[in-house]
This record gives structure tokens, C-alpha cells and sequence, in this order.
């Protein structure tokens, strides 16, 4: 979700970029190079990082926290490792909203990650980003095969991650900042009402549910964990603007 919006931004900002992945991207950017690197072996990484300035890593991994640990943490623990054996002088990692408050395995993971890079060996900054609309574009359709959709109360306030992945440039031309300003979108919305802002974007007749929710998740969510304070920045498109401009691009497409 995040990888090709830096990778796009930063070229256009005239860096030289190098991709690292384990696998080739199916549609390279013009202007990035690839280089095939493991996180979890550590193989590649050395060559990768030889000459280069800052590192931005989004690396991801889906699964729950157990099974994304040995690329979040044990993988970046590698990498901060051989940034600093290559010279590398600046690591840019983008983190979640409520990394800290939220009892997610996943979330813990994240936050292991995020203390590992402020005490790591490399000079840092640290980028939080509320959820990405194609985040919540999945989960809906993924829902919807029930004809449900989730309806709690809890706010969001979700990001086009184009907008994280200026942010993220910025912190990179900027040099290390250490924790800088979160990233979210320009509304802040209840899940259930951008539920029912997707369902009438795609028309779907579903059940509107308010799923149950353990009591410590519960009150997290509702008292607001996803969602930045007055410090945030904020841009880019509403989730429904978002939903009617993809669809718009799929029916010129």
C-alpha cells in the first residue's frame, strides 16, 4: 500500500532510488532500481546499502504480530545493523496511531520496532500514520462476502497514503528528527458511518453490525487511540472522496 507512493514520490523529487524486496515489483517505477534483499536472512542487504543516504523502511508482513515479528523487529534489528556497517545516516521508519494504546499482537510488534530504531545504532526518525483507505476498502469487501459490514462507534480518520509518503520524503530531505508530527486524513469519522459511506459507493445492500469487541479494545477505540491529536498533519482526500475517485479510475480504465 505504502512502497509504490514513496518510491513515485521520491522520484519525483529527483532522488536516485533503489527498491528493496525480496521479490522484483510486478511494475517497476521508472527512475528506482531493485535490489533483492531478505529481511529475515539478512541476505542481499549489504550490496543494497552500500552508498546510500537515508533508508525509509515500510516493510510489512500480514499475519498477526507472532508471525510478522521476524521481519518488524527481528528483521529491522538486521537492517539498522547493516545501515550502520554501510554508512548509512538516516533511518525513517513509519509506524500506526495508537501503536502504544491498542492491544493488538500486531501493534506490539510495532511498537518493538519503533524502540528498536530510537535505540538503535543509525540516526532516526519516526513517522506515525493513521490507516490507509485501501486498509479500510479491504476490510469492508472482505465483510461484505458475509453481507455485513462493521458499524462501532469508534472514530477514524484514515489517510490516502500518498499523503504518508510525503511526509515520509520530507523526513528523509529533512535529516534525522527523531518522533515527528503523526499523519492522518482530513475527517474524522465513526467506523460505521465510513461503512455506510462504502456500501453506497459500491453499492452493496448489507447488514450494518457492530461486531463484539474485548473490553480493553473497546475502551482503546473509544476513547480515541486511532486517532491523532491537534498535532497531526492532515491532507488529501476524505475516504469517500477517495472511494469516488478510484471508481471513477476504474470506469475510464
Amino acid at each position: 500500500m505504502l512502497g509504490r507512493p514513496v518510491v513515485a514520490e521520491l522520484v519525483r523529487r529527483g532522488h536516485d532510488v533503489r527498491v528493496l524486496s525480496r521479490n522484483a515489483p510486478r511494475r517497476p517505477q521508472p527512475g528506482s532500481t531493485h535490489h533483492a534483499v531478505d529481511l529475515v536472512s539478512g541476505s542481499g542487504l549489504r550490496d543494497a546499502l552500500a552508498g546510500v543516504d537515508a533508508v525509509i523502511e515500510a516493510a510489512n508482513t500480514p499475519g498477526s504480530g507472532r508471525k510478522a515479528r521476524p521481519v518488524l523487529v527481528d528483521g529491522t534489528r538486521r537492517l539498522l545493523d547493516a545501515e550502520a556497517l554501510a554508512g548509512v545516516g538516516h533511518h525513517v521508519a513509519i509506524s500506526i496511531v495508537g501503536v502504544d494504546a491498542v492491544p493488538l499482537s500486531y501493534y506490539r510488534a510495532k511498537l518493538a520496532q519503533e524502540r528498536l530504531v530510537e535505540q538503535g545504532p543509525v540516526a532516526w526518525s519516526i513517522v506515525r500514520a493513521t490507516q490507509f483507505h485501501e486498509l479500510l476498502d479491504w476490510i469492508f469487501t472482505m465483510t461484505a462476502r458475509a453481507r455485513i459490514v462493521p458499524a462501532m462507534g469508534f472514530p477514524l480518520a484514515p489517510v490516502d497514503p500518498r499523503v504518508v509518503a510525503r511526509a515520509l520524503a520530507d523526513a528523509a530531505e529533512a535529516g534525522p528528527g527523531g518522533r515527528l508530527a503523526p499523519v492522518a486524513g482530513p475527517q474524522v469519522a465513526p467506523l460505521g458511518e465510513l461503512a455506510r459511506d462504502w456500501a453506497r459507493a459500491r453499492d452493496r445492500r448489507v447488514l450494518a453490525l457492530a461486531l463484539p469487541l474485548a473490553p480493553r479494545m473497546k475502551r482503546a477505540l473509544a476513547g480515541g487511540a486511532l486517532v491523532p491529536g491537534d498535532e497531526a498533519v492532515t491532507g488529501g482526500p476524505s475516504f469517500a472522496e477517495w472511494l469516488r475517485s478510484r471508481d471513477a479510475a476504474a470506469a475510464v480504465a
